[in-house]
């Protein structure tokens, strides 16, 4: 593959590059870009997480060695699960199992968990690092990456130390290329204005579009930390969880804010343009004959078109992705039927005391 078709596979589908420039210097510089992503393992994975999965096997495609880092530490900061690290480390093996389920398990893509740094005292002293060239209100400030406010009453000093962490982290892998979704920009820019001071290696970021919260009507401006309005694996009434059958995708979407010709901040909409064109490359609605009959837009701009001039009612286009997401959702369905140990259920009863700690030597998760 040459570099052209590399660049692109890594771009495409992204909001925001950081930079085009830098990235095109990469992708001649090495044939494999080191490249992560990184999540706390809090929560059943939603429908956006489709883009994800999409994006980490472009990154694979292109040639990138991609670490989804399954940041467990993170998670107990946090508060996610109860700061219960049992169940934290069950959500992290679902995760990758649901990635994997989904087709991000291609050859280059590896998963780390944040344990196997934190027993080493020079992640901890790269941390401070970090937290010394950054200020407590642009700490504050990086908050929304947590999906926290940095006017959050009652915050705790565990939780300051979580921005100057999750920048470390990609200093330790190490990082030339970071991706996330628009929320985690904050911290991405951190990492790179602490680069600069200190002259370590600036890594170049990507970032992929949120979809908005199934209720609607919140804004979103991720460049000023507004990230309330998002779909959330927090919020199960905001979002589709990963697996769903049929039957509850169709529920989901039905009650789902979807005002007819509006593009911005409708989550049905943004499901088809972000999800179902990028999977499947069309979009088919079945209508009733009285209705105009079925149609199908092989073309995204001529879908975006005729959502505008209103010539698709909301519910047919509710019905059509939710056909569509069942469809892409299947392959997770049938893993979990197969290996119910790995599925939701395996971290959602509270567990017993958490583990230590202390876990330097953990290794790589196999």
């Amino acid at each position: 593959m040459d570099r052209e078709a590399r660049l692109e596979l890594i771009v495409r589908g992204t909001s925001e590059l950081l930079t085009a420039d830098e990235l095109r210097d990469l992708v001649a510089r090495t044939e494999r870009p080191r490249a992560y992503i990184g999540f706390e393992p809090s929560g059943a994975l939603t429908v956006a997480h489709l883009i994800t999965a999409r994006k980490i096997a472009d990154l694979a495609r292109a040639g990138c060695d991609v670490t989804v880092f399954l940041a467990d530490w993170h998670a107990w900061i946090n508060e996610k699960l109860g700061g219960d690290l049992d169940r934290i480390r069950a959500a992290g093996e679902y995760m990758r199992a649901t990635f994997e389920a989904l087709g991000a398990d291609l050859p280059g893509v590896r998963y780390r968990w944040a344990r196997e740094l934190t027993g080493s005292s020079e992640y901890w002293a790269r941390v401070v690092r970090v937290a010394k060239a950054t200020s407590l209100a642009r700490a504050r400030r990086a908050m929304s990456i947590m999906g926290r406010g940095e006017d959050e009453p009652n915050l705790d000093t565990a939780k300051l130390l979580y921005p100057s962490m999750q920048a470390a982290d990609i200093f330790e892998l190490p990082v030339e290329l970071a991706y996330g979704g628009m929320d985690q920009r904050r911290a991405h820019v951190l990492a790179r204005e602490v680069a600069h001071r200190y002259g370590w290696p600036v890594p170049a970021a990507i970032h992929t579009p949120m979809l908005s919260s199934l209720r609607g009507g919140a804004r979103m401006d991720p460049v000023e930390g507004l990230v309330e309005g998002k779909m959330s694996k927090s919020d199960a009434a905001s979002a589709i969880p990963i697996p769903a059958d049929a039957d509850a995708i169709a529920a989901r979407l039905a009650g789902a804010f979807c005002p007819a010709r509006q593009a911005e901040g409708n989550p049905v909409f943004e499901i088809a343009r972000y999800i179902v064109f990028p999977w499947e490359g069309r979009l088919v609605v079945e209508r009733a004959p009285r209705h105009g009959g079925p149609v199908a837009f092989d073309e995204l701009a001529r879908f975006e078109e005729a959502w505008g001039a209103g010539e698709l009612h909301p519910q047919d286009l509710k019905g059509a992705v939710a056909a569509a997401l069942d469809r892409l959702m299947a392959p997770a369905r049938r893993y979990f039927a197969a290996h119910p140990e790995r599925s939701p259920e395996s971290f959602r009863a509270p567990g017993g005391p958490s583990p230590p700690l202390a876990s330097g030597g953990a290794g790589t998760v196999k």
